[in-house]
């Protein structure tokens, strides 16, 4: 029960977060045909959660309840794949199929790297 309540703490705060960051990064963007905010919140969890991932592995330091609150629940809110769906499907609704596809792949591919780069960071910090 202890877990439960620290996911859904964790989510919460991350959601909070992902609203106030992903809101923040559109509006200083000023355009609204490509969601801006939902890629940097996503490429931020990524690579956060690839530093935390190295760094957990490496030095083993994290409890079965830390990772509840951080990674299924703080991370799991803060990062968007849902938001990213309908961002997705509403430009191409909205025949904005090139930015649609543009935002796939950034998504999929900077997110990607944006993982890789967390891990490869911490490894060499924490070696």
């Amino acid at each position: 029960m202890t877990n439960i309540f620290l996911v859904g703490f964790g989510g919460f705060i991350g959601s909070v977060l992902r609203y106030l960051v992903g809101g923040a990064v559109q509006q200083s963007m000023k355009r609204l045909d490509f969601p801006y905010g939902t890629l940097a919140v996503n490429l931020i969890g990524c690579l956060v959660i690839g530093v935390l991932a190295q760094y957990g592995e490496a030095r083993g330091a994290f409890s079965t309840e830390s990772r509840a609150f951080i990674f299924f629940g703080l991370l799991g809110g803060f990062t968007t794949f849902s938001s990213f769906g309908n961002d997705t499907v509403n430009l191409v609704r909205e025949s904005f199929v090139m930015n649609a596809l543009a935002n796939v792949g950034a998504n999929v591919i900077l997110g990607l790297l944006a993982v890789w780069l967390g891990r490869t960071i911490s490894y060499f910090i924490w070696r």
